[in-house]
């Protein structure tokens, strides 16, 4: 894509500037609206920086949701190189998203504060499309849904990404459709609820990581995986230093408890198996 046309009239090859509407550039990106969508509320110049860089998260948010649907689909269907593909594409799309932390991250307490009261009772947590990220993650928590009731559409694309099987949960369902013993209990958990590691599945995790030869295409799967599960660690992480550097350990907007939040969402592996059965290989 060319940003840098030719001046009129260079040639026979300059691009046509002439249109009788918006061009046709506007009216696939629809620039003007992102362009305008933003709107501080305070007179400090770092909150500027600060509203467009969560917007742009939360645009990673949503292709990221798109490519981990795909994916889930994928699996769904049997078409496992179709999975990985999409789960190679979001991983770099989470280099790009834990990126978005670079103007954020070295923040100081002063600078936050000057436009942090603009924020109300505004965080992060709210953010209906990462939650969607997190229950196809296997983060699944019927609670998270309490802060979207006011919204009907939000709230009932929430719940039923809370009912439908997660990311992992169509993974360890093409593992059994392949005649590894996954345990019933986990193929029939309430989806609902946020996965628990099971021995049963570390040990599938263990023989096929211990077979790579006989297991080429599972194990690229598990590797596409791991590599969504560590850009996640990263983002959590991120997240982390980012918020302790602007705030130290008080209480986060929202009425969250901040750091301490954080430092606890930061020990929790994604596909936990996939982690703990590489001691075993």
């Amino acid at each position: 894509m060319s940003y840098t046309p030719d001046a009129p009239g260079a040639g026979s090859d300059a691009p046509n500037l002439d249109f009788a509407g918006t061009t046709p550039y506007e009216d696939y990106v629809q620039a003007d609206i992102l362009t305008h969508l933003q709107h501080p509320r305070s007179d400090d110049p770092g909150e500027m920086v600060f509203l467009v860089t969560t917007q742009v998260m939360e645009l990673w948010f949503t292709v990221i949701v798109h490519e981990w649907e795909t994916a889930s689909r994928a699996l769904r269907e049997d078409r496992t190189k179709a999975a990985i593909d999409a789960l190679g594409r979001s991983a770099r799309e989470l280099e790009a998203l834990n990126a978005s932390w670079q103007p954020l991250a070295r923040l100081t307490p002063a600078q936050f504060n000057a436009y942090r009261g603009a924020l109300g009772e505004g965080s992060g947590f709210q953010s209906a499309m990462y939650r969607r990220m997190e229950f196809l993650l296997g983060e699944k928590s019927a609670s998270m849904l309490v802060p979207h009731r006011g919204a009907p559409r939000v709230h009932a694309e929430l719940e039923k990404a809370l009912q439908q099987p997660s990311l992992y949960d169509e993974v360890l369902r093409l593992l059994a459709r392949r005649g590894l013993p996954v345990p019933d209990a986990v193929l029939g958990r309430d989806l609902a609820l946020r996965y628990e590691p099971v021995p049963e599945v570390e040990e599938i995790w263990t023989g096929i990581y211990g077979d790579p030869d006989g297991n080429a295409e599972l194990v690229r799967l598990g590797e596409a995986l791991t590599d969504v599960a560590e850009l996640v660690w990263r983002w959590r992480n991120d997240h982390l230093v980012a918020t302790r550097r602007a705030m130290g350990s008080k209480t986060g907007t929202g009425g969250s408890a901040g750091v301490a939040w954080l430092e606890k969402r930061a020990t929790k592996n994604v596909f936990p198996e996939l982690w703990t059965a590489r001691s075993h290989v």
